[in-house]
């Protein structure tokens, strides 16, 4: 793994929803975005869909402790280390990070638009590859392969 970064993606509100920072990308990736909110599942590893405040089309998220999606991210840092972990679930190639307290955060890697998706700890550790097989489907039918700006 890259190494331990803190991050604090998501935080009960008053109605427990999870809270996530809204990307504020370009015009292009926001299209892509909303595509991509449209086209999302349901449910992600049994967990029903609940998205985090402020409610937006960037953001998604399932269950409790959640987990998060955010589309439209700048181009991660983790990006540039040669000695990242990257991973392909279905098609969709992810840069890996352990984060602090056993969570993970993937980040998509050759799209058009960033899309980081934040796992908490049990579902990092019991069923995390399985969470990126549920949300393959909707990234690689919404977000073109490339490079992103």
């Amino acid at each position: 793994m890259a190494g331990l970064l803190l991050l604090a993606p998501a935080c009960s509100s008053a109605d427990d929803r999870a809270a996530a920072a809204v990307p504020s990308p370009g015009e292009e990736v926001t299209g892509l975005c909303r595509g991509l909110d449209e086209a999302l599942p349901e449910t992600v590893v049994d967990k029903d869909r609940s998205d985090p405040e402020p409610e937006s089309e960037l953001t998604a998220g399932w269950g409790s402790p959640a987990i998060i999606l955010r589309c439209g991210i700048p181009r991660p840092a983790v990006m540039n280390d040669p000695d990242a972990a990257p991973v392909e679930v279905d098609g969709v190639g992810w840069v890996v990070e352990e984060l602090e307290g056993g969570a993970h955060r993937f980040t998509t890697s050759l799209r058009r638009a960033y899309v980081e998706v934040v796992l908490p700890a049990e579902v990092a550790a019991e069923s995390g590859s399985f969470a990126l097989v549920d949300l393959a489907p909707a990234i690689s039918g919404t977000i073109p392969r490339g490079v992103a700006d």
